[in-house]
């Protein structure tokens, strides 16, 4: 501990403070004390420390307390405004996944009414999911490859608004039109592109924000959370839009859209890309590589992000069309029972957010344990169709791709390098589609014909999510991605 008035000599480097700088350091230190500022000229005896500087001062401690507090304070105050920004930045990321789910899962709860008002089967009303989906499955890869090259925010606010045009001409023929059915059909189509270029993006916009592993997995796992409390949302928000008017979950798409685009405008600034973009021949060959190195642990996330939403969607439209047509449970009141898995789904994928940091191993188990009780939660679905005992095991699918999300968004991520990060996440985001895709209408058929071999079929894409993750996703073998 230095006191008032004590004397000490310092030895500053050269190529610390280099002598340009003895300028600004003189001032700052002579408010605290008494200096006497020189060269080393002991050359021979200090041959080590030529060109630096001693410094002798007889210190003021009282003076120098007081500059440490004021140092301290605007350091504080600097951070809490980067921290503040920072969560602007991760709310305005995370309305977009959240909208884009709405616009999807909100009309689940709504098919079957869907289906006396348009006088359409089962089958014809999963289309309305499904076509979103297939839409956005063939436009992912053109937008994440848009986004690798003229900016993440100038592929997602266009996106934004193109999916807010399509909810709009899919509300307006719903309310106008006595032959509703087609029209809707390319509205939905257009907010199937309008999905393509702007979920799928805000992976990569993550990656490249934060430079910390641990930072981005936290955040992904918000950006999850997100996704997934629109899952939990949508059922109840669909239900009670319904419960006005059907065709009101149409338009309540629209004034999403331009909330997000606004928040998109005014609270994310986009790290600058100072590289010029790749020749499009380079780009392919780049990619090419990347999957040389990566492929086998790259396609194991891909396989697994179809079957997670396969099974999800496609045990969410059974249990929907279960709870209208044997329990007679409608309205709100069905997207309340319907939010009960999506909640725990919601839950699990933020605690999973918190705790995997940059872990790859646990991320691989949690994946591997997530999908066997994914597997285990489907199977035994079969054994009974008491209500309770289908929601309980509903809660724990939940669980299990709760779980599983955030790890696959993280490895995904973090494992890719910046300049091809958007086209490889929106490959992941296309196979994630394609479940989505696939799940309403495989199940439709498989209830009308198979009973209970659908469960079994669920529960084999489910162990086959566990096979693929024990084979294929090894953090200690994994090579970085050039």
């Amino acid at each position: 501990m230095i006191k008032n008035n004590s004397s000490i000599t310092i030895t500053f480097p050269q190529k610390l403070f280099g002598y340009a700088n003895t300028s600004r350091l003189l001032p700052t230190l002579k408010g605290c004390c008494m200096i006497h500022f020189f060269p080393c000229y002991f050359q021979e005896k200090w041959q080590s420390y030529k060109g630096d500087y001693l410094l002798k001062a007889v210190f003021d401690m009282d003076h120098v307390e007081e500059l440490l507090s004021m140092d301290l304070k605007q350091s504080i105050k600097k951070k809490d405004r980067g921290a503040h920004k920072h969560k602007w930045a991760v709310l305005s990321m995370s309305s977009i996944p959240l909208i884009m789910t709405l616009g999807n899962s909100m009309f689940i709860p709504v098919l079957p009414t869907m289906e006396k008002k348009l006088a359409i089967s089962p089958f014809q009303s999963s289309m309305i999911i499904t076509v979103y989906s297939i839409v956005a499955i063939i436009l992912i890869p053109l937008a994440g490859y848009l986004s690798d090259h003229i900016g993440r925010k100038k592929v997602i606010i266009p996106s934004l608004l193109i999916a807010g045009i399509g909810g709009f001409i899919s509300w307006w023929a719903a309310w106008k039109m006595a032959d509703a059915y087609w029209l809707i059909l390319v509205g939905r189509a257009m907010q199937g592109v309008g999905a393509a270029g702007a979920s799928p993006i805000v992976m990569p916009l993550v990656g490249d924000m934060f430079k910390n592993e641990k930072d981005v997995s936290s955040t992904l796992g918000i950006i999850e959370t997100s996704n997934t409390f629109g899952k939990v949302l949508s059922p109840i928000l669909g239900a009670l839009l319904a419960g006005i008017s059907w065709y009101l979950p149409f338009f309540s798409i629209p004034i999403f859209c331009v909330f997000s685009t606004l928040l998109m405008i005014f609270f994310v600034k986009a790290p600058k890309s100072q590289e010029k973009p790749i020749p499009f021949k380079q780009f392919f060959q780049n990619i090419k590589k990347t999957f040389t190195h990566n492929g086998k642990w790259l396609n194991a996330i891909f396989l697994i992000g179809a079957i997670l939403m396969f099974v999800l969607f496609g045990v969410l439209f059974y249990l929907s069309e279960m709870l209208e047509t044997r329990y007679d449970i409608t309205g709100v009141k069905k997207g309340l029972v319907l939010a009960i898995p999506l909640g725990a789904l919601c839950l699990t994928s933020f605690i999973t957010g918190k705790i995997i940091k940059e872990n790859k191993v646990l991320m691989k188990w949690i994946i591997f344990s997530g999908s066997i009780l994914l597997g285990i939660s489907v199977i035994v679905l079969s054994f009974s169709h008491m209500l309770w005992f289908l929601i309980s095991l509903f809660f724990f699918c939940g669980i299990g791709i709760g779980s599983v999300l955030p790890c696959l968004d993280a490895l995904i991520t973090v494992g890719i390098e910046k300049e091809h990060r958007g086209t490889i996440t929106a490959i992941y985001s296309s196979m994630r589609f394609i479940g989505v895709a696939a799940g309403p209408p495989v199940l439709a058929i498989l209830m009308d014909k198979t009973g209970h071999l659908l469960f079994y079929i669920l529960c084999g894409c489910s162990l086959l999510a566990a096979f693929a993750t024990f084979m294929a996703i090894k953090p200690d073998k994994e090579k970085p991605a050039h």
